[in-house]
Formats: C-alpha cells, sequence, structure tokens
C-alpha cells in the first residue's frame, strides 16, 4: 500500500469514527448535505494541508496556554492563538467569517466535549479563549 493509499485510509477512519460519535447529531443540527460536503472537504485534504492544520493545531495550544498563564485574554500572546485558530479553521472551513470563529467560541464553552478539549490545556482555559476570541473578531 502507498502513502498516498494510507493516508486516504487515514482520513476515511477519521471521518467514519467522526460519524459514529456525532453523525446523526451533526445532520440533525445541520442537515445531510452540509456534512457530505464537510467530509468532501476533508477527503479532499492533502497530505500538506492536513500536515499544516496539525502543526497550526499544536502551535495554538502552545500559545494558548501561554497566554492563559499570562492572564490577558487581550494581550499579544491570546490574540496570537486566536490567529493560529482562525488559520486552522481556514483549513477545513473556507468560508471563514468572525461571526463563526465568535459562535464557535460560544459554542466551545456550552458543549462539555469542546470545554474539555480546551480545559484539558488548564482548567478555565475555554473561557479564556471564549473571550480572546470575542476580543479577535471585535
Amino acid at each position: 500500500m502507498s502513502d498516498q493509499e494510507k493516508f486516504e485510509g487515514f482520513k476515511q477512519a477519521l471521518i467514519d469514527e467522526n460519524e459514529r460519535n456525532y453523525g446523526a447529531e451533526v445532520r440533525g443540527k445541520y442537515g445531510d448535505e452540509a456534512v457530505r460536503a464537510s467530509n468532501a472537504r476533508f477527503k479532499g485534504l492533502s497530505r500538506e494541508q492536513y500536515d499544516k492544520s496539525e502543526r497550526l493545531r499544536l502551535e495554538m495550544e502552545q500559545t494558548l496556554k501561554a497566554a492563559f498563564d499570562s492572564g490577558d485574554s487581550a494581550g499579544a500572546l491570546a490574540q496570537k492563538a486566536c490567529d493560529l485558530h482562525r488559520q486552522w479553521l481556514c483549513v477545513f472551513c473556507p468560508n471563514y467569517s468572525k461571526d463563526y470563529h465568535k459562535s464557535l467560541g460560544e459554542m466551545y464553552t456550552a458543549d462539555e466535549r469542546f470545554r474539555a478539549n480546551y480545559d484539558k490545556l488548564a482548567p478555565g482555559c475555554t473561557e479564556f479563549f471564549r473571550d480572546a476570541i470575542n476580543i479577535y473578531c471585535a
């Protein structure tokens, strides 16, 4: 099996896992067409695009943690974390908008699954991130 075939299998496995875990919920909220389009965008990612998204995600998490430790959601580190988050989002969602970004920040605080993702960096980090996103998008 070639590296490209392995990568395609890897992406399909992630899509399948997401479908098992969240498919019914996401389809109920956004409809079948939105899910199909999202899956198609993900399947269409090149290895370079996927690797870029992972680098952005890791840098964003490290920067967000440092920003949280500084305590300043309006500071340069927090705003850099938000910009890295925007760049990461744009890999997957080409129709980025500030309203979309802000709504994600709200969702991150409202949904325990997302809260856990950011609070693993530090308890309270999710609210800090939401506040930083709101400043970034203002």
